[in-house]
Protein backbone atom coordinates (compact mmCIF):
# COMPACT_ATOMS: atom_id res chain seq x y z
CA UNK A 1 0.00 0.00 0.00
CA UNK A 2 1.43 3.08 -1.12
CA UNK A 3 1.70 5.16 2.59
CA UNK A 4 -1.62 7.22 3.05
CA UNK A 5 -1.85 6.39 6.40
CA UNK A 6 0.25 7.29 9.96
CA UNK A 7 2.89 5.77 10.50
CA UNK A 8 2.20 6.01 14.86
CA UNK A 9 -1.60 4.71 14.49
CA UNK A 10 -2.49 4.14 11.02
CA UNK A 11 -5.35 6.67 10.64
CA UNK A 12 -6.22 7.82 7.62
CA UNK A 13 -3.83 11.22 6.59
CA UNK A 14 -4.38 14.41 4.94
CA UNK A 15 -1.86 14.88 1.97
CA UNK A 16 -1.00 17.81 4.52
CA UNK A 17 0.16 15.45 6.90
CA UNK A 18 3.38 16.68 9.09
CA UNK A 19 6.11 14.98 7.93
CA UNK A 20 9.70 13.54 9.10
CA UNK A 21 12.00 16.49 8.75
CA UNK A 22 14.87 13.51 7.38
CA UNK A 23 12.87 10.78 6.22
CA UNK A 24 9.65 12.40 5.32
CA UNK A 25 7.23 9.47 6.87
CA UNK A 26 3.97 11.10 7.41
CA UNK A 27 2.43 11.23 11.01
CA UNK A 28 -1.11 12.46 12.45
CA UNK A 29 0.70 15.29 14.39
CA UNK A 30 3.46 15.75 16.33
CA UNK A 31 2.17 13.30 19.72
CA UNK A 32 2.51 10.25 16.96
CA UNK A 33 5.47 11.27 15.16
CA UNK A 34 7.25 11.35 18.67
CA UNK A 35 5.72 8.23 19.69
CA UNK A 36 7.12 6.37 16.70
CA UNK A 37 10.54 7.61 17.18
CA UNK A 38 10.67 6.33 20.83
CA UNK A 39 9.50 2.83 19.38
CA UNK A 40 12.30 2.63 16.69
CA UNK A 41 11.82 4.87 14.12
CA UNK A 42 14.88 6.77 15.16
CA UNK A 43 17.04 3.56 14.61
CA UNK A 44 15.38 3.08 10.55
CA UNK A 45 15.11 6.89 9.94
CA UNK A 46 18.53 7.18 8.22
CA UNK A 47 18.19 3.40 6.44
CA UNK A 48 14.95 4.98 4.93
CA UNK A 49 16.77 8.30 3.98
CA UNK A 50 19.41 6.47 2.45
CA UNK A 51 16.87 4.46 0.33
CA UNK A 52 15.27 7.96 -1.23
CA UNK A 53 12.56 8.99 1.33
CA UNK A 54 9.95 7.46 2.53
CA UNK A 55 7.65 6.98 -0.40
CA UNK A 56 10.22 5.64 -2.82
CA UNK A 57 11.77 3.28 -0.02
CA UNK A 58 8.34 1.64 0.84
CA UNK A 59 7.96 1.52 -3.03
CA UNK A 60 11.26 -0.17 -3.62
CA UNK A 61 10.40 -2.89 -0.82
CA UNK A 62 6.84 -3.53 -1.97
CA UNK A 63 8.43 -4.20 -5.35
CA UNK A 64 11.03 -6.82 -4.09
CA UNK A 65 7.97 -8.64 -2.36
CA UNK A 66 5.77 -8.85 -5.29
CA UNK A 67 8.47 -9.74 -7.79
CA UNK A 68 9.11 -12.58 -5.33
CA UNK A 69 5.77 -13.68 -4.66
CA UNK A 70 5.21 -13.54 -9.09
CA UNK A 71 8.21 -16.04 -9.64
CA UNK A 72 6.77 -18.32 -6.94
CA UNK A 73 3.54 -18.16 -8.20
CA UNK A 74 4.81 -18.91 -11.77
CA UNK A 75 7.78 -21.30 -10.74
CA UNK A 76 5.57 -24.65 -12.30
CA UNK A 77 5.24 -22.78 -15.81
CA UNK A 78 8.71 -21.40 -16.22
CA UNK A 79 10.97 -24.18 -15.80
CA UNK A 80 13.67 -24.80 -17.90
CA UNK A 81 12.87 -21.31 -19.93
CA UNK A 82 14.37 -18.28 -20.84
CA UNK A 83 13.64 -14.56 -20.29
CA UNK A 84 12.86 -13.21 -24.48
CA UNK A 85 14.23 -9.93 -23.31
CA UNK A 86 17.62 -10.92 -21.89
CA UNK A 87 17.84 -14.45 -22.80
CA UNK A 88 18.72 -15.65 -19.54
CA UNK A 89 16.94 -17.89 -17.26
CA UNK A 90 17.99 -16.05 -13.98
CA UNK A 91 18.44 -11.95 -14.02
CA UNK A 92 21.79 -10.83 -14.37
CA UNK A 93 21.57 -8.23 -11.61
CA UNK A 94 18.68 -8.89 -9.51
CA UNK A 95 18.78 -12.92 -9.59
CA UNK A 96 15.07 -13.21 -10.07
CA UNK A 97 13.20 -15.82 -11.52
CA UNK A 98 11.25 -15.90 -14.66
CA UNK A 99 6.92 -14.60 -14.73
CA UNK A 100 4.47 -15.13 -17.73
CA UNK A 101 0.52 -14.24 -16.80
CA UNK A 102 -0.25 -13.11 -19.78
CA UNK A 103 -1.77 -15.21 -23.08
CA UNK A 104 1.15 -16.31 -24.62
CA UNK A 105 1.52 -20.33 -24.86
CA UNK A 106 3.65 -22.85 -25.51
CA UNK A 107 7.56 -21.35 -25.14
CA UNK A 108 6.70 -18.15 -25.92
CA UNK A 109 6.18 -14.98 -23.63
CA UNK A 110 8.64 -15.64 -20.11
CA UNK A 111 10.29 -12.85 -19.23
CA UNK A 112 11.70 -11.45 -15.71
CA UNK A 113 9.61 -9.06 -14.37
CA UNK A 114 12.87 -6.37 -14.23
CA UNK A 115 13.06 -6.71 -17.93
CA UNK A 116 9.49 -5.95 -18.55
CA UNK A 117 9.53 -2.84 -16.62
CA UNK A 118 13.23 -1.82 -17.88
CA UNK A 119 11.74 -2.31 -21.61
CA UNK A 120 8.78 0.07 -20.65
CA UNK A 121 10.63 2.67 -18.77
CA UNK A 122 12.69 3.20 -21.97
CA UNK A 123 10.68 2.84 -24.77
CA UNK A 124 8.53 5.65 -22.67
CA UNK A 125 11.14 7.41 -21.83
CA UNK A 126 11.77 7.78 -25.71
CA UNK A 127 8.08 9.03 -26.48
CA UNK A 128 8.44 11.49 -24.04
CA UNK A 129 12.18 12.75 -25.00
CA UNK A 130 11.24 12.84 -29.04
CA UNK A 131 7.68 14.43 -28.22
CA UNK A 132 6.15 11.32 -29.98
CA UNK A 133 2.39 11.85 -30.85
CA UNK A 134 -0.30 10.64 -28.51
CA UNK A 135 -1.11 7.21 -30.42
CA UNK A 136 2.05 6.67 -29.50
CA UNK A 137 2.99 7.79 -26.34
CA UNK A 138 -0.44 5.45 -25.46
CA UNK A 139 1.22 2.46 -26.88
CA UNK A 140 4.70 2.68 -25.38
CA UNK A 141 3.04 3.58 -21.94
CA UNK A 142 0.95 0.13 -22.46
CA UNK A 143 3.96 -1.93 -21.90
CA UNK A 144 3.87 -1.51 -18.30
CA UNK A 145 0.64 -4.19 -18.24
CA UNK A 146 0.60 -5.41 -21.69
CA UNK A 147 2.75 -8.23 -23.40
CA UNK A 148 4.04 -7.34 -26.19
CA UNK A 149 4.17 -10.61 -27.67
CA UNK A 150 0.13 -11.60 -26.89
CA UNK A 151 -1.14 -7.92 -26.76
CA UNK A 152 -2.61 -9.13 -24.27
CA UNK A 153 -3.01 -7.33 -20.32
CA UNK A 154 -0.54 -9.04 -17.91
CA UNK A 155 -2.60 -10.75 -14.56
CA UNK A 156 -2.52 -11.74 -10.93
CA UNK A 157 0.40 -11.40 -9.08
CA UNK A 158 2.65 -10.61 -12.79
CA UNK A 159 0.20 -7.78 -12.57
CA UNK A 160 0.87 -6.66 -9.48
CA UNK A 161 4.58 -6.62 -9.54
CA UNK A 162 4.77 -4.22 -13.30
CA UNK A 163 2.46 -1.60 -11.00
CA UNK A 164 4.75 -1.01 -8.71
CA UNK A 165 7.17 -1.70 -10.69
CA UNK A 166 6.10 1.56 -12.49
CA UNK A 167 4.61 3.45 -9.20
CA UNK A 168 8.91 3.23 -7.74
CA UNK A 169 9.80 4.40 -11.38
CA UNK A 170 7.87 7.54 -11.42
CA UNK A 171 6.38 8.38 -7.87
CA UNK A 172 9.20 11.68 -7.29
CA UNK A 173 7.43 13.29 -10.28
CA UNK A 174 5.01 16.11 -9.35
CA UNK A 175 2.25 15.65 -7.54
CA UNK A 176 0.35 17.75 -10.50
CA UNK A 177 2.40 15.58 -13.23
CA UNK A 178 0.03 13.05 -15.29
CA UNK A 179 2.64 10.03 -15.43
CA UNK A 180 2.64 9.78 -11.73
CA UNK A 181 -1.37 9.50 -11.11
CA UNK A 182 -1.54 6.99 -14.29
CA UNK A 183 1.45 5.04 -12.16
CA UNK A 184 -0.67 5.32 -8.98
CA UNK A 185 -3.97 3.83 -11.03
CA UNK A 186 -1.54 1.39 -12.26
CA UNK A 187 -0.28 0.55 -8.79
CA UNK A 188 -4.00 0.39 -8.06
CA UNK A 189 -5.07 -1.66 -11.11
CA UNK A 190 -2.41 -4.30 -9.78
CA UNK A 191 -3.22 -4.87 -6.41
CA UNK A 192 -6.78 -5.40 -7.83
CA UNK A 193 -5.59 -7.70 -10.06
CA UNK A 194 -3.75 -9.90 -7.09
CA UNK A 195 -6.93 -9.36 -5.04
CA UNK A 196 -5.39 -7.56 -2.45
CA UNK A 197 -8.38 -5.13 -2.64
CA UNK A 198 -8.32 -3.36 0.55
CA UNK A 199 -5.08 -1.88 -0.51
CA UNK A 200 -6.20 -1.20 -4.05
CA UNK A 201 -8.71 1.05 -2.49
CA UNK A 202 -6.77 2.74 -0.97
CA UNK A 203 -4.58 4.02 -3.74
CA UNK A 204 -7.89 4.48 -5.77
CA UNK A 205 -8.67 6.90 -2.95
CA UNK A 206 -5.60 8.66 -2.50
CA UNK A 207 -5.31 9.19 -6.75
CA UNK A 208 -9.52 10.56 -6.57
CA UNK A 209 -8.07 12.82 -3.59
CA UNK A 210 -5.25 14.11 -5.78
CA UNK A 211 -7.21 14.36 -8.95
CA UNK A 212 -10.32 16.51 -7.14
CA UNK A 213 -7.36 18.67 -5.47
CA UNK A 214 -5.89 20.05 -8.98
CA UNK A 215 -9.06 20.44 -10.69
CA UNK A 216 -8.78 17.53 -13.10
CA UNK A 217 -11.09 16.87 -15.92
CA UNK A 218 -14.63 15.09 -15.29
CA UNK A 219 -13.37 12.56 -17.70
CA UNK A 220 -10.75 11.77 -14.94
CA UNK A 221 -13.00 11.62 -12.00
CA UNK A 222 -15.36 9.66 -13.40
CA UNK A 223 -12.63 7.35 -14.54
CA UNK A 224 -11.17 6.80 -11.14
CA UNK A 225 -14.23 6.43 -9.48
CA UNK A 226 -15.08 4.13 -11.58
CA UNK A 227 -12.11 2.42 -9.99
CA UNK A 228 -13.61 2.67 -6.61
CA UNK A 229 -16.83 1.39 -7.07
CA UNK A 230 -15.52 -1.71 -8.94
CA UNK A 231 -13.47 -2.55 -5.54
CA UNK A 232 -16.51 -1.45 -3.29
CA UNK A 233 -18.27 -4.27 -5.04
CA UNK A 234 -15.18 -7.12 -5.07
CA UNK A 235 -15.35 -6.19 -0.80
CA UNK A 236 -18.67 -6.92 -0.90
CA UNK A 237 -20.44 -3.45 -0.58
CA UNK A 238 -22.70 -3.51 -3.08
CA UNK A 239 -25.39 -0.76 -2.25
CA UNK A 240 -21.91 1.75 -2.08
CA UNK A 241 -21.30 0.21 -5.21
CA UNK A 242 -24.24 0.66 -7.00
CA UNK A 243 -24.91 3.65 -6.06
CA UNK A 244 -21.69 5.05 -7.38
CA UNK A 245 -22.01 2.92 -10.79
CA UNK A 246 -25.38 4.23 -11.46
CA UNK A 247 -23.69 7.77 -10.91
CA UNK A 248 -20.58 6.82 -13.71
CA UNK A 249 -22.69 5.40 -16.10
CA UNK A 250 -24.89 8.54 -16.62
CA UNK A 251 -21.83 10.79 -16.54
CA UNK A 252 -19.70 8.57 -19.00
CA UNK A 253 -22.71 8.17 -21.65
CA UNK A 254 -23.63 12.18 -21.20
CA UNK A 255 -19.58 12.84 -22.20
CA UNK A 256 -18.76 10.28 -24.86
CA UNK A 257 -22.18 9.02 -26.17
CA UNK A 258 -23.78 5.42 -26.29
CA UNK A 259 -20.87 3.27 -28.14
CA UNK A 260 -17.72 4.65 -27.03
CA UNK A 261 -15.68 1.91 -24.72
CA UNK A 262 -16.04 3.44 -21.89
CA UNK A 263 -19.54 4.02 -22.04
CA UNK A 264 -19.59 -0.01 -22.48
CA UNK A 265 -17.89 -0.67 -19.75
CA UNK A 266 -19.59 1.88 -17.07
CA UNK A 267 -23.02 -0.50 -17.89
CA UNK A 268 -20.62 -3.91 -17.90
CA UNK A 269 -20.15 -2.22 -14.07
CA UNK A 270 -23.81 -0.97 -13.41
CA UNK A 271 -25.08 -4.24 -14.71
CA UNK A 272 -23.05 -5.94 -11.62
CA UNK A 273 -24.06 -4.18 -9.53
CA UNK A 274 -28.07 -4.30 -10.24
CA UNK A 275 -27.44 -8.54 -10.38
CA UNK A 276 -25.49 -7.86 -7.35
CA UNK A 277 -28.62 -6.69 -5.22
CA UNK A 278 -31.09 -8.30 -7.23
CA UNK A 279 -32.32 -6.31 -9.98
CA UNK A 280 -32.16 -8.24 -12.44
CA UNK A 281 -35.11 -6.80 -14.41
CA UNK A 282 -33.35 -3.51 -14.92
CA UNK A 283 -29.95 -5.24 -15.66
CA UNK A 284 -31.52 -7.05 -18.43
CA UNK A 285 -33.01 -3.97 -19.79
CA UNK A 286 -29.80 -1.62 -19.68
CA UNK A 287 -27.92 -4.28 -21.14
CA UNK A 288 -29.40 -4.95 -24.25
CA UNK A 289 -28.28 -1.95 -26.11
CA UNK A 290 -24.43 -1.50 -24.97
CA UNK A 291 -24.33 -5.13 -26.27
CA UNK A 292 -25.41 -4.19 -29.72
CA UNK A 293 -23.80 -0.89 -29.62
CA UNK A 294 -20.69 -3.08 -28.40
CA UNK A 295 -21.04 -5.24 -31.65
CA UNK A 296 -21.32 -3.43 -34.04
CA UNK A 297 -18.27 -1.03 -33.31
CA UNK A 298 -15.72 -3.22 -31.79
CA UNK A 299 -17.25 -7.14 -32.62
CA UNK A 300 -18.45 -10.02 -31.38
CA UNK A 301 -14.74 -11.02 -29.94
CA UNK A 302 -13.94 -7.82 -28.48
CA UNK A 303 -13.63 -7.82 -24.67
CA UNK A 304 -15.75 -5.53 -24.14
CA UNK A 305 -18.86 -7.51 -26.16
CA UNK A 306 -17.63 -10.75 -24.62
CA UNK A 307 -17.68 -8.75 -20.64
CA UNK A 308 -21.29 -7.88 -21.52
CA UNK A 309 -22.94 -10.81 -22.84
CA UNK A 310 -20.73 -12.58 -19.88
CA UNK A 311 -23.31 -10.36 -17.78
CA UNK A 312 -26.32 -10.67 -19.39
CA UNK A 313 -26.12 -14.59 -19.60
CA UNK A 314 -25.89 -14.72 -15.69
CA UNK A 315 -28.56 -12.21 -15.70
CA UNK A 316 -30.89 -14.34 -17.71
CA UNK A 317 -29.83 -17.51 -15.49
CA UNK A 318 -31.24 -15.45 -12.51
CA UNK A 319 -34.67 -14.20 -14.18
CA UNK A 320 -35.58 -17.76 -13.69
CA UNK A 321 -37.45 -20.24 -16.03
CA UNK A 322 -35.96 -22.85 -18.29
CA UNK A 323 -36.07 -21.02 -21.71
CA UNK A 324 -34.37 -18.05 -19.42
CA UNK A 325 -31.87 -20.29 -18.67
CA UNK A 326 -30.81 -22.28 -21.73
CA UNK A 327 -30.74 -18.98 -23.89
CA UNK A 328 -27.76 -18.64 -20.93
CA UNK A 329 -25.98 -21.63 -21.71
CA UNK A 330 -26.24 -21.04 -25.21
CA UNK A 331 -24.85 -17.50 -25.14
CA UNK A 332 -22.42 -18.90 -22.47
CA UNK A 333 -21.11 -21.63 -24.66
CA UNK A 334 -20.44 -19.01 -27.18
CA UNK A 335 -18.21 -16.46 -24.90
CA UNK A 336 -16.00 -19.36 -23.78
CA UNK A 337 -15.44 -20.82 -27.42
CA UNK A 338 -14.35 -17.00 -28.40
CA UNK A 339 -12.70 -16.34 -25.02
CA UNK A 340 -10.65 -19.50 -25.32
CA UNK A 341 -9.50 -18.86 -28.89
CA UNK A 342 -8.29 -15.25 -28.00
CA UNK A 343 -6.67 -16.15 -24.58
CA UNK A 344 -5.86 -19.78 -24.13
CA UNK A 345 -7.54 -22.42 -21.91
CA UNK A 346 -5.19 -22.02 -19.15
CA UNK A 347 -6.01 -18.19 -18.64
CA UNK A 348 -7.73 -17.06 -15.63
CA UNK A 349 -10.22 -15.49 -17.57
CA UNK A 350 -10.96 -18.52 -19.89
CA UNK A 351 -11.37 -21.00 -16.83
CA UNK A 352 -13.60 -19.04 -14.90
CA UNK A 353 -16.03 -18.80 -17.56
CA UNK A 354 -15.63 -22.65 -18.37
CA UNK A 355 -16.86 -23.15 -14.55
CA UNK A 356 -19.97 -20.83 -15.18
CA UNK A 357 -21.18 -22.75 -18.57
CA UNK A 358 -20.64 -25.65 -16.74
CA UNK A 359 -22.61 -24.96 -13.85
CA UNK A 360 -25.67 -23.85 -16.14
CA UNK A 361 -25.47 -26.70 -17.79
CA UNK A 362 -25.60 -28.78 -15.12
CA UNK A 363 -28.67 -26.77 -13.80
CA UNK A 364 -30.43 -27.23 -17.21
CA UNK A 365 -30.01 -31.19 -17.27
CA UNK A 366 -31.10 -31.01 -13.68
CA UNK A 367 -33.93 -28.86 -13.88
CA UNK A 368 -33.00 -26.38 -10.86
CA UNK A 369 -33.13 -22.47 -11.00
CA UNK A 370 -29.93 -20.26 -10.33
CA UNK A 371 -30.25 -18.85 -7.44
CA UNK A 372 -27.57 -15.81 -6.00
CA UNK A 373 -27.13 -14.37 -2.93
CA UNK A 374 -28.60 -10.43 -3.75
CA UNK A 375 -28.00 -8.48 -0.04
CA UNK A 376 -25.06 -6.37 0.89
CA UNK A 377 -21.82 -7.91 1.79
CA UNK A 378 -23.38 -10.73 -0.23
CA UNK A 379 -20.23 -13.51 -1.43
CA UNK A 380 -21.34 -14.44 -4.64
CA UNK A 381 -19.17 -12.80 -7.86
CA UNK A 382 -20.43 -12.92 -10.87
CA UNK A 383 -17.47 -13.42 -12.71
CA UNK A 384 -17.33 -12.36 -16.06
Amino acid sequence: MILTTCAACAAPLAHDAPRCVRCKLRYCDATCQHDHWRRGHKQMCKKIHRGGNAEQYNADKKYKEAVAEAVEACADDTKGQTCYICTQALHWKTKEGLVRMCACRGTAGFAHVSCLAEQAKILFAEAEANNLDKNAWNERWKRWQKCSLCEQDYHGVVRCALGWASWKTYLGRPETDQIRRMAMNLLGNGLYAANRDEEALSVFEANLATLRRFGAPEAHLLDMKGNLASTHHKLGRHKESLSTTREIYAGVKSLYGDRHFRTLQAAFNLALALNKLGKYAESESLLRGPISDAQHTFGNDNEYTLDLRSVLADTLACLGGIDNLRAAVAMREDVYKRTRQIFGALHPMTQRRQRRLEEYRAAVAQGYTIVREHRDGGRDDPNP
